[in-house]
């Protein structure tokens, strides 16, 4: 390991986690803060397509995740009535690709990459407030009061980043319109046996319902709806208002939602932000969402925080001395930027369409959506999915 070569990483989230894990195979010395006091279990299903399970297989945590996740081999799109929409090819895409998608839930993906991480270098309940760039480094200052030195700081916080926020300003999140209602359950169904990994979604007028196997035995379904930015519900009487507004839709979509727990059940308003043009300045960066948030409807936002890290580690290794740490990092920015802000735009007018309300639109989605080839439709997607960092 050279000497000069000290990374701090804010944020122990799949981008940074995925960061720590690439810098230290390049040589790295990495310190991985994490403002959370302890790593809980929390989230729901998350979808790794074939792009992210090669990145995870270069970190070396891709077996592991095959073990805990469920491959993604069968599904239909549905209208809310149940009739099938398309029938997607993922056999295909996945032998184009060269790897199978994986649905997994979010704490398993994190535990399998936590296994590659040293014990010493996490800490946690530690809450990045500042940096300060100084000659030849940055120091990053805590809540607690403490301070850390390093040559790079990586900025891995989230969509919420105060690593962006010192670098950028506030900046404003855009509302996607809708809210995700989410749940993990214990539920079977002959129709979705485990064997066949099969699931669906279910597209209505201003919502829709998908429906997918995780691993374990575990059922992940999630519900887009279009609602008010900050609607409030009661998480008592969440499962009830998600029954309620799926009542008459193509089963199983509420006997899933009878089979959650109540606590299992999360709500939340979803959100991107405008690209940035720049993604750092000097010696900080940003990885991930802090970098590139983006709305779920194309599965990529772990997918590109994976990416992210791996491009980011070749172009530290590459650097001969800390006179060429900024050079690396506006590298990995200029070599990024272009391709995950045209997946953060695609993901908005995805979600644009999939959640239009008018009966005359909708009418006219499933039409197209009946008529285009589904090996076409998977293909439009192959300059995502089948990309290798």
């Amino acid at each position: 390991m050279q000497m000069g070569r000290r990374a701090i990483i804010a944020g122990a989230g799949v981008s940074g986690l995925a960061a720590a894990i690439a810098l230290k195979q390049a040589g790295w010395q990495v310190m991985l803060y994490e403002q959370a006091k302890e790593q809980k279990a929390i989230g729901a299903g998350i979808v790794l397509a074939a792009n992210a399970m090669k990145a995870l297989d270069k970190l070396g945590a891709g077996a592991r995740v095959r073990e805990l996740g469920s491959p993604v081999r069968e599904a239909k799109i549905r209208d809310w009535r149940g009739n099938v929409l398309v029938e997607m090819a993922f056999e295909q895409q996945a032998k184009r690709c060269g790897a199978d998608s994986y649905l997994i839930h979010r704490a398993d993906l994190q535990q399998a990459m936590l296994a590659k991480v040293a014990a010493h270098d996490l800490v946690l309940d530690k809450k990045l407030v500042s940096f300060a760039q100084e000659k030849g480094g940055v120091q990053a200052a805590f809540a607690d009061g403490t301070t850390a030195e390093a040559d790079v700081l990586i900025g891995a916080d989230g969509i919420h980043s105060r690593v962006r926020k010192q670098l950028f300003g506030e900046g404003k999140m855009c509302y996607s319109g809708y809210t995700a209602i989410r749940g993990i359950a214990r539920y079977e169904d002959q129709r979705y046996p485990v064997e066949t990994h099969g699931g669906f979604e279910a597209w209505g007028r201003g919502a829709r319902f998908g429906f997918s196997h995780i691993g374990g035995n575990r059922i992940f379904w999630f519900a887009a709806v279009n609602a008010p930015e900050g609607e409030q519900d009661s998480p008592i009487a969440r499962k009830l208002a998600a029954m309620r507004r799926f009542e008459g839709w193509y089963e199983p979509v509420q006997a899933v939602i009878a089979a959650t727990p109540e606590e299992a059940i999360l709500r939340h308003d979803i959100y991107d932000r405008r690209p940035l043009k720049q993604w750092g300045a000097g010696l900080v960066t940003l990885i991930g969402d802090a970098a590139h948030p983006m709305l779920p409807n194309l599965g990529q936002g772990a997918g590109q925080g994976l990416e992210d890290a791996l491009v980011l580690a070749r172009c530290l290794a590459k650097a001969g001395g800390a006179a060429d740490f900024s050079t690396a990092l506006r590298e990995y920015e200029g070599l990024r930027k272009k391709r995950v802000h045209a997946i953060v735009r695609s993901s908005r007018l995805i979600g644009y369409v999939t959640q239009w309300e008018n009966p005359l639109a909708v009418a006219f989605r499933s039409l197209l959506l009946k008529t285009i080839p589904a090996d076409v439709q998977s293909r439009r997607l192959d300059w995502i999915i089948g990309h290798e960092v």
